[in-house]
C-alpha cells in the first residue's frame, strides 16, 4: 500500500514506518515521487500536477454542472463536498491564486449577462462565481473537513500511484470498476491488519496515552466500516455503460422552470407504462402536481420540487403531501421527486407512511432509464 493511507491516520511516523512495509522500500517510492495526503495538502505545486485527474471526482459522488456542461457554482460546490457555502468562500479567500490558475472566475458586468443569455442559466446575482472541474478537484485537495473532499483525495493518490509505479513497458489496462475495488480493499486491508493491530499493541502497552489511543483506534475502526460500506455501494452501482445515468441529466433539469419539471416527470411517468397522466399545477392542485395510474390500474399521486442541490426536503413538507396524497386523493402509489436530497427525518417518515421519496440520485437514475420499483 502506498503511504498516503497510512499517514493521513497518524501523521506523526517516521519516514519508512508502517506506512511503506506493504510495497517497495521508502528509497524506490522517492526516485519514484509517489505522493501522500500531507504533501498534497501542503504543496501548491504538487497539487497542479494532477490537476488533470479530474475523473476521481466522479469516482466519489456524481458531479452535476450548469447547462454549458463546464462549470459548477460555489452552492454547487459546497453541496458536493456537502459543507457550507461560507467553506467554499473563506477557501476561495484564502487560495484564490491558485484557484485562479486552476480556472476559477467570477463574471461580472456584460460578461456575466452573455454567460447567463448562453447558458440558459437562471439568475439576478450581479456576479457569478464558476469553476471548471479542475478548480472543483483543487477544492478537493485542499478541504481538509469533508469526508467527500478526503475521498476524492484517497481516489486521486491510488490512481496517482498506480500510474507511477505501474511498468513503463506493456502496461496492463484496467477498468474503472476494478480500480474502484482495489483501492477499497487495498485500504480496509491496511487498516484491519496493520493500523489497528499497531494501535492494539500501543494501548496494551502504554499507560499515559491509553484513552487517546483508544479513541483514536475507535475513529480507525470507524473509517474502516465505512470503506466496507463505500466498496458495497460501488459494486451495486457499477453497471454497464449504456445503463449509467447519462451525462448532463441533472444539470438539464436544474435549468428547468417549475412547470418544465412537472411535465418532464409527467413523460417519465409515460415512458414507464403509466396512463392518464395529468399535471395538475396551479394554485388548485390540492398539494399534488401530477395524477396518473400504474399500468396495473393503482392510482398514483406526485408532488414535484425543483429545488437547488444544496437544498434539501424536510419533514414538513412530506407531512403536508402526506395528508394531500392519503387523505384528499386516497393514492395508492405516492412519489415525493425532488432535484435536491431529502433530510433523514423526512426519509423516516417518507418510508413509514408509504412515500416513495425520489431523491436528486434517484432522480438521476429514472431519468436515464431506470426504473422505479414502485411503478411495476
Amino acid at each position: 500500500m502506498r503511504p498516503s493511507i497510512v499517514s493521513s491516520y497518524v501523521p506523526t511516523r517516521s519516514p519508512g514506518g508502517v506506512g511503506n512495509r506493504n510495497h517497495a522500500p521508502a528509497t524506490r517510492a522517492e526516485g519514484q515521487n509517489v505522493i501522500n495526503e500531507t504533501a498534497l495538502l501542503e504543496s501548491p505545486t504538487l497539487r497542479g500536477s494532477v490537476l488533470a485527474r479530474t475523473d476521481v471526482l466522479d469516482r466519489v459522488k456524481a458531479l452535476s454542472l450548469l447547462p454549458d456542461g463546464m462549470h459548477v457554482t460555489t452552492a454547487m460546490v459546497a453541496s458536493y463536498f456537502s459543507v457550507t457555502v461560507e467553506v467554499i468562500r473563506a477557501l476561495v479567500h484564502d487560495h484564490r491564486a491558485e484557484l485562479e490558475a486552476s480556472g476559477y472566475r467570477v463574471l461580472t458586468g456584460t460578461e456575466l449577462s452573455d454567460f447567463k443569455q448562453l447558458s440558459g442559466i437562471r439568475s439576478h446575482t450581479r456576479s457569478l462565481a464558476l469553476f471548471p472541474r479542475r478548480a472543483v478537484l483543487n477544492i478537493a485537495m485542499l478541504l481538509r473537513d469533508s469526508e467527500v473532499a478526503r475521498q476524492v483525495r484517497v481516489y486521486l493518490l491510488d490512481t496517482e500511484y498506480l500510474a507511477r509505479t505501474q511498468p513503463v513497458e506493456n502496461p496492463t489496462p484496467m477498468d474503472a470498476a476494478a480500480l474502484d475495488a482495489r483501492i477499497d480493499q487495498r485500504i480496509t486491508h491496511v487498516l484491519g491488519t496493520t493500523v489497528v493491530p499497531m494501535f492494539n499493541a500501543l494501548i496494551e502497552t502504554s499507560g499515559e496515552h491509553r484513552r487517546e489511543l483508544i479513541a483514536l483506534r475507535a475513529g480507525v475502526q470507524r473509517i474502516e466500516k465505512r470503506l466496507r460500506q463505500h466498496h458495497t455501494r460501488l459494486q451495486r452501482l457499477e453497471s454497464p455503460k449504456e445503463n449509467r445515468p447519462l451525462a448532463g441529466v441533472m444539470a438539464a433539469m436544474d435549468a428547468m422552470n417549475g412547470r418544465e419539471f412537472e411535465e418532464h416527470v409527467a413523460e417519465l411517468l409515460r415512458r414507464d407504462g403509466c396512463t392518464d397522466v395529468v399535471v395538475q399545477g396551479g394554485g388548485r392542485d390540492r398539494g399534488i402536481d401530477i395524477t396518473a395510474r400504474t399500468a396495473d390500474g393503482r392510482r398514483i399521486v406526485v408532488q414535484c420540487k425543483r429545488f437547488a442541490p444544496h437544498l434539501s426536503i424536510t419533514s414538513p413538507e412530506i407531512q403536508k403531501f402526506l395528508g394531500a396524497a392519503k387523505v384528499l386523493h386516497d393514492s395508492e402509489v405516492a412519489l415525493f421527486v425532488a432535484t435536491c436530497p431529502f433530510t433523514r427525518d423526512a426519509l423516516n417518515i417518507a418510508a413509514e407512511s408509504g412515500i416513495t421519496a425520489v431523491h436528486r440520485g434517484l432522480l438521476e437514475d429514472w431519468s436515464a432509464g431506470a426504473a422505479l420499483p414502485v411503478l411495476a
